[in-house]
């Protein structure tokens, strides 16, 4: 992650707008609070129904409604049951930077033939929000984790998270997010890159430092495609 990268975005100045009130997106909100961030929070009714929750599993993010949150985000953070993906509002979303959290759980979403035909979950989602900037990470975390595993930057045993988008500017602004979280940011490419860290997958079961990080993302993409391809450099 380079000085450069981190500068794009002062967390002073930068507004998160998380859609989704539930455990991942109260884990982050508490998370990008700490490290200065102002935060927004949505779920799918009148914000005042979550008020509450939100002082609680959150304190010092505001409980605003869906359309105020994207409308005010330097960047949306969805963290909805995947499933739920199609009442994301294409038109609140163009334009926007957006981090996908969300995962695949069978016993939650059911069957979804759209990801079945779609290379990763990210891309199937990002059909539906085409006008958005997209990008990938923080799934591969658990909620509490993002707390427990939180480092200074430096630190010997600091994690690391995979961010993959087809966006440079996207791409770019979500590694400064997921380093002034705590964490050290690592570029896996395309969107496609995605699936490297989907549940079932070596690092989504795992943790990593950067290094392991790196191989994993490598090999990974060496299995899918049967000779490797060169991944963005990393930061």
């Amino acid at each position: 992650m380079s000085i450069q990268t981190l500068k794009q975005h002062d967390p002073a100045t930068t507004t998160i707008g998380i859609l989704g009130a539930g455990k991942v997106g109260t884990g982050v909100a508490r998370q990008a609070i700490k490290a200065g961030y102002r935060v927004l929070i949505a779920a799918s009714g009148d914000p005042k129904d979550i008020s509450l929750i939100i002082s609680v599993m959150a304190p010092g993010a505001v409980a605003v409604s869906a359309a105020e949150a994207m409308a005010a985000a330097d960047l949306v953070v969805l963290s909805v049951p995947l499933h739920k993906f199609r009442t994301l509002d294409p038109a609140g979303l163009a334009g926007k930077h957006v981090l996908d959290t969300m995962n695949y759980w069978r016993d939650t979403n059911g069957d979804m033939p759209e990801l079945e035909a779609a290379p990763s979950s990210s891309e199937m989602v990002h059909a539906h929000i085409p006008g958005a900037r997209l990008a990938k990470s923080l799934n591969h975390i658990g909620y509490h984790e993002l707390e427990l595993d939180a480092r200074p930057a430096g630190a010997p045993d600091r994690r690391a998270l995979a961010v993959t988008s087809d966006d440079g500017q996207t791409r770019d602004l979500v590694l400064g997010f997921v380093e002034h979280l705590g964490f050290d940011a690592v570029d896996g490419g395309s969107l496609a890159g995605g699936a490297a860290f989907e549940p079932g997958t070596p690092i989504f079961t795992g943790s990593y430092d950067r290094p392991g990080l790196q191989a994993e993302l490598l090999a990974h993409a060496a299995g899918a495609t049967g000779e490797g391809r060169e991944l963005a450099p990393a930061h």
